[in-house]
């Protein structure tokens, strides 16, 4: 078996092997194996596309901001790829767009 063990403060806190190998184990141990892995981060939308998704959503400028709890300005910096936002401007958007996930990966 291919197992890594990332450890923190010497001690082990994870192990990480191979999607197959995962899906073995379970067989062993009588569970059912899923089909697939869990989707990737990589499939999100990206904050390259802030625009176009607050536009979908029938959203201007100065909504998204408000629902968000930031200055329109700030918005359009982020949406122009000025700024970066910062955890909880990212939760911010993420709960006001519906996007699960852009609060830990975006």
């Amino acid at each position: 078996m291919n197992v890594q063990v990332i450890m923190r403060d010497g001690e082990a806190e994870y192990a990480v092997l191979p999607w197959v190998e995962y899906q073995a184990l379970l067989q062993e141990a009588g569970r059912t194996a899923g089909a697939q892995p869990p989707q990737a981060a990589e499939t999100l939308p990206r904050f390259a596309h802030l625009a176009e998704l607050r536009q979908r959503r029938g959203l201007s400028v100065e909504e998204l901001a408000r629902a968000v709890g930031i200055s329109p300005a700030y918005l359009q910096l982020i949406e122009e790829g000025q700024r970066d936002p910062g955890d909880a401007i990212r939760y911010g958007l993420a709960r006001a767009l519906g996007i699960n996930g852009w609060e830990e990966s975006a």
